[in-house]
């Protein structure tokens, strides 16, 4: 009888998903076994294949380069026996989309829209995590990500096995609560908002960029809070604690209900400042993929008709 060298199936199912999710916990929960049971798993292959796979550390696991290398066919593999399988039996799993995405976005105008996605493509599960870092695509942790990218010829997320597309570069303007304005003499030109308290993400230096593109030199740190993310400064902002900078990405229905206001009076003039842009990534081997096809699609008509309604094109 031929003797195949092959590792046990739930070790090698155990190492996709660990690889997949970045974690070994994380991997159970999805597979639906016991955690340590994966942990056994990991190490029957481990002495199996004579090599380490894995860097253990807290709170996940990270492939080793020959880890990455066997992952990344074993996880081929895999798929190719799921789509094997489907075809014989004519019977198909619904299409999945992992999507990650950046939390202003995320919370401010994805969130909102999703409920038309479902509507047109219901047989599609999406999965969506709101989170400041994008995934690790070499470990397959995700199909799709949306980002906020400021240098696009630089960012180092652009590489061979990822494909991309820019959504929109959105102007960038302060605002304001009604209650901070009255305590403040009218904005007649960027310089006076330095003396305004400022909020500021995880850094000032949106902020910074934004003066320099009014022309106004900055040579000194600018205070205020970090509060690390868009929604949260805007939030600030409401509660009238200071000016936050935001996109109409980000500011939902608060002009129309007047829970915040840009700043400037008649006659001022900001000029028009995209600071970055709102791009999709999604895996090389994944753009393809039914699900994905149809979120990317969706996700860049339903931008194209919101930059419409607001008459910016870039």
């Amino acid at each position: 009888m031929e003797k195949w060298a092959l590792p046990p199936f739930g070790a090698l199912r155990a190492f996709e998903a660990v690889g997949r999710h970045g974690g070994i916990r994380k991997a159970a929960e999805a597979i639906g076994i016991d955690h340590a049971v994966v942990s056994r798993h990991l190490r029957t292959l481990e002495a199996w294949v004579g090599a380490d796979l894995f860097v253990r550390r807290a709170g996940g696991a990270t492939l080793t380069p020959k880890g990455a290398l066997y992952h990344s066919r074993i996880s081929a593999a895999i798929a190719e026996m799921v789509d094997a399988s489907e075809q014989v039996s004519g019977r198909k799993q619904a299409p999945r989309v992992r999507i990650w995405c950046v939390p202003g976005f995320a919370f401010q105008w994805l969130i909102p829209r999703l409920g038309e996605f479902r509507i047109l493509h219901s047989d599609v599960e999406l999965d969506l995590r709101p989170t400041d870092e994008g995934p690790d695509f070499s470990t397959r942790e995700a199909d799709g990500d949306i980002r906020y990218v400021r240098d696009w010829a630089t960012d180092p997320r652009f590489g061979d096995n990822v494909r991309t597309i820019m959504l929109a570069r959105p102007p960038v303007f302060p605002v304001a609560s009604p209650a901070l304005l009255a305590e403040h003499l009218p904005v007649q030109q960027a310089a006076d908002l330095l003396s305004w308290p400022l909020l500021h993400e995880e850094s000032e230096e949106e902020w910074r960029y934004w003066f320099i593109g009014q022309g106004v030199e900055i040579d000194h740190r600018l205070a205020g809070p970090r509060l690390w993310h868009a929604h949260m400064t805007l939030d600030a902002a409401r509660r009238g604690q200071g000016v936050a900078l935001a996109n109409s990405f980000l500011l939902g229905n608060d002009l129309e209900t007047g829970r915040l206001v840009p700043l400037g009076v008649p006659g001022s003039s900001f000029a028009s400042t995209p600071l970055g842009g709102y791009c999709f990534f999604a895996r090389d081997d994944r753009w393809t993929a039914p699900a994905v096809v149809l979120f990317r699609r969706w996700l860049a008509d339903a931008v194209t008709v919101f930059r419409s309604e607001y008459a910016w094109s870039s």
